[in-house]
């Protein structure tokens, strides 16, 4: 592995010259005080909302940066990316505004907004693979072919200059920072960050964040080099890199910077926390740090600001995710219960449920199911709560009126 030399590391002069690149271009977005998370942890929670930013995410930052430093010949040749989505709509979004012919692999089953996003910025999108790794390894194979230029979502100085440039607003908006919390796939967006405050702010703790079921950092920073990781099933497609970036990572690991991981429950209660209680839109991925907040309560110093990396969400996918955290946070309970199948009994449960203040989203009746004697019936019945506490409340009053819950 060939690690970046001192020389190619990026500075705290690297990222201040990419703002300077940037100011006409990117939007400086707003800090958000979360009053709903800083009652829940007891220490203050300011919202970093990137999800505000053009085309959606940080990622504009980082590819503008890039594309604006290629050669005159290189620009003309054009450029090649691959993307689950936002640095595909970062990539098409500044080359539409340099005037650069651009070709984005994106894998099979990508977010249809982010696919007409992508095309609607100008550029040419390619579907490969399952995953961003294997859409990667087929813009690499065409750019080798084609001699465009292979702009890497994360793994380039340029890149991470560009990301970085969030830690200089953050610095000026929040001056009370304490420790910045940041979603973690392939490490641009964290190394650019943590590039900045180790030389402008050393006492700001930095903690990157990966989904539990796709988290390749960990076992890299033990290993101390990049080494592929298992990518299993996960909402949060934008942070699900098989391995790290030898750039960011170089950063990461030098640094000290923690990672954490998050579950998918605990994404998706801080996607509904997040819509709730912020009124901000935000994917998955763009959540893992408010998630990684609520799960460590109290662990973190100073003002925390949680970046929310990006806003890009299917509407289908945001439904679905939205139903998996009222489950998750013991909002929405299903039971089922066997009945005497008799005039009135189904009344009767309903009205046991009403008493209770259970809200009835759903009733399945059904007589076929072969568990059941002739004389019953088996009532399944989805229901909202306001939390825990109100599911067990109406738990108990069903058994109180004596129901056998299955």
């Amino acid at each position: 592995m060939n690690l970046p030399t001192p020389l190619d590391r990026v500075t705290l002069d690297d990222v201040r010259a990419a703002a300077t690149l940037l100011e006409p271009v990117v939007t400086r977005t707003p800090v958000l005080p979360f009053r709903a998370l800083t009652q829940l942890t007891g220490t203050d929670v300011v919202l970093k909302c990137e999800n505000l930013q053009r085309a959606g995410s940080f990622k504009i930052r980082g590819a503008y940066t890039r594309l604006a430093r290629l050669t005159p010949e290189e620009q003309q040749r054009g450029v090649i990316a691959a993307s689950a989505g936002n640095h595909a709509q970062g990539v098409a979004l500044a080359a539409q505004q340099l005037d650069i012919p651009a070709v984005v692999y994106m894998p099979q089953g990508a977010s249809v907004p982010k696919l007409q996003a992508t095309r609607g910025y100008g550029a040419e999108v390619r579907q490969v693979g399952t995953s961003v790794d294997e859409a990667l390894a087929a813009a690499r194979s065409e750019s080798a072919r084609t001699g465009q230029v292979l702009v890497h979502p994360f793994d380039h100085a340029d890149v991470v200059a560009g990301q970085g440039t969030v830690a200089l607003e953050i610095l000026e908006q929040v001056p009370d920072v304490g420790t910045v919390v940041v979603p973690l796939g392939g490490g641009g967006l964290v190394a650019g960050i943590a590039t900045v405050l180790a030389e402008a702010a050393p006492h700001v703790r930095v903690v990157g964040v990966q989904a539990a079921s796709a988290a390749a950092y960990p076992a890299s920073l033990a290993a101390g080099k990049p080494v592929p990781g298992q990518l299993g099933s996960t909402m949060a497609d934008g942070i699900a890199v098989g391995t790290p970036g030898e750039v960011p990572f170089e950063v990461l690991h030098r640094l000290g910077v923690e990672v954490r991981t998050v579950s998918e429950a605990e994404i998706s209660r801080a996607l509904l926390l997040v819509a709730e209680r912020a009124k901000q839109v935000v994917e998955p991925a763009g959540v893992a740090a408010v998630a990684a907040v609520v799960a460590a309560q109290g662990l973190f110093a100073g003002t925390v600001v949680p970046v929310l990396t990006g806003g890009n969400i299917d509407p289908l996918l945001l439904q679905r995710v939205i139903q998996h955290g009222l489950v998750a946070a013991g909002r929405y309970l299903q039971i089922s219960v066997r009945l005497d199948d008799e005039p009135g009994a189904l009344a009767s449960l309903l009205d046991s449920v009403a008493a209770a203040e259970g809200n009835i989203v759903r009733v399945d009746h059904r007589r076929t199911d072969t568990t059941l004697e002739v004389s019953e019936v088996l009532v399944t019945l989805q229901l909202e709560t306001e939390g825990p506490d109100h599911c067990a409340r109406v738990l108990e009053r069903l058994r109180r009126d004596g129901y056998h819950l299955t």
